[in-house]
């Protein structure tokens, strides 16, 4: 990774967190993720498997952390499995973690070399009751390909057909919601690289630039502030383009006139920031676009005025709907007679506002959390997103910060952005 060292206590406490959860005479095994492979003999760019991350801090491939509490040989109670350095295969692709880099990175002090692995492992797992074991439990996830983490599951039952398996993925679920204060602390950081993006790009934008360039301004700021790269594929659609929500092919002219959508966010140390703002190309808001943006932004700030401990998504997206309807009445997108004969499932808003209005946000950008129809705990940090796409008139906008939610009240981890028309085009000047 490129960014500085962060502080082991923040997977210390991870890791003390999670075992916390487990019940007792538990072992839990995880595993980092696949390399996979592209065309011929190449691969993909490795991604960490985020729950082993998030436990670990290590970004390394053929990576196993073992947690096992009630272990009798104390320094075998937390283990981290890492592949046996190789001069050889350090020559074609690089360096390899020894035990006290490891160490440094994770705050774990017992390491294991894969390649030795077994012998021990089996004597742990006798001695257990229960094996947690990992998978992903995203409720968004629609890929069915047979990753590691489904494989060793099988593996394990073959092996071990008589001790009861546990849902490791139940507790990141409830445990990732909740960001410590050291997680905020380099999730700060990558906002803050992400900001520095968006005031370069408000000296930049101008008619007749292309959304490739503005992607390049992004990336070259990103980098230089020693950010891994996007936390995402950034969306920079110009004009109509602003109304198809992941749009990245960002391969258009930006012409005088329109608004430019642009939705990006820096990873820095495996946590990541989420920011959308619709500027104007020319540097100036036409009399109607700044009608709809300051609608938008209205919509973001009560989004955020209502985003506390204890609600439901389901009971946020509705309030923020019927405040959406409203406004909408305002602008003439919608009447009051559209919306007394409007479709319950289907209300009128939904023409010109079509996605939710909230995501959990952290070492994926969209994260582990609650379920829609439960209780948002504190602790948790979401991004605030609401839109307004109008086809009728070839204009899409969006505002988004990322809000950590806490019993005394909200932070918005993006205060400090210009937000407001007033504020954009002044900087535009």
């Amino acid at each position: 990774m490129k960014n500085l060292p962060l502080d082991p206590q923040l997977f210390i406490k991870n890791r003390q967190r999670f075992v916390a959860k487990m019940q007792p005479q538990s072992i839990a095994i995880i595993n980092s993720n696949d390399e996979l492979p592209t065309n011929g003999d190449a691969l993909h760019k490795f991604k960490q498997n985020s729950d082993l991350y998030w436990l670990t801090g290590i970004d390394q491939e053929d990576t196993m952390v073992i947690l096992y509490p009630d272990n009798p040989d104390p320094k075998f109670r937390e283990v981290l499995v890492l592949v046996r350095p190789n001069e050889l295969k350090e020559k074609w692709d690089g360096h390899r973690l020894r035990k006290d880099e490891a160490y440094a990175i994770s705050g774990m002090s017992t390491v294991v070399w894969l390649d030795s692995l077994d012998a021990v492992l089996q004597q742990w797992i006798n001695e257990a009751q229960y094996i947690y074991l990992n998978t992903n439990e995203n409720n968004r996830k629609s890929n069915l390909v047979p990753v590691r983490d489904y494989r060793y599951a099988e593996e394990i039952k073959a092996r071990y057909p008589l001790h009861e398996l546990r849902r490791a993925a139940v507790i990141f679920k409830e445990l990732r919601a909740i960001k410590t204060p050291e997680e905020i602390k380099v999730m700060q950081e990558a906002m803050n690289i992400t900001e520095k993006a968006f005031r370069r790009l408000l000296t930049f934008i101008k008619p007749g630039v292309w959304e490739h360039e503005i992607h390049a301004e992004i990336l070259h700021e990103f980098l230089r502030n020693r950010s891994a790269g996007e936390a995402y594929g950034s969306i920079i659609a110009s004009g109509d383009r602003a109304r198809t929500l992941h749009y990245v092919s960002n391969n258009q002219e930006c012409k005088d006139g329109e608004v430019i959508l642009m939705d990006f966010g820096a990873e820095y140390g495996g946590y990541n920031a989420d920011l959308t703002r619709t500027v104007p190309v020319n540097g100036k808001f036409t009399p109607r676009q700044r009608e709809i943006y300051d609608a938008c932004l209205h919509l973001h700030n009560y989004a955020k005025s209502i985003l506390r401990p204890g609600i439901t998504i389901a009971k946020y997206h509705e309030m923020v709907g019927e405040e959406a309807t409203k406004a909408f009445i305002k602008l003439g997108l919608i009447t009051e007679a559209d919306v007394k004969n409007q479709d319950p499932e289907s209300p009128a808003y939904r023409r010109y506002l079509y996605h939710g209005i909230s995501h959990h946000l952290g070492v994926d950008v969209h994260d582990l959390g609650p379920s829609f129809h439960q209780p948002i705990p504190a602790g948790a940090v979401m991004t605030v997103e609401p839109g307004i796409y109008i086809e009728e008139e070839q204009i899409g906008i969006r505002i988004e910060n990322n809000i950590w939610i806490t019993a005394e009240g909200n932070v918005d981890l993006m205060k400090n952005f210009p937000i407001t028309a007033d504020e954009i085009e002044a900087l535009m000047q």
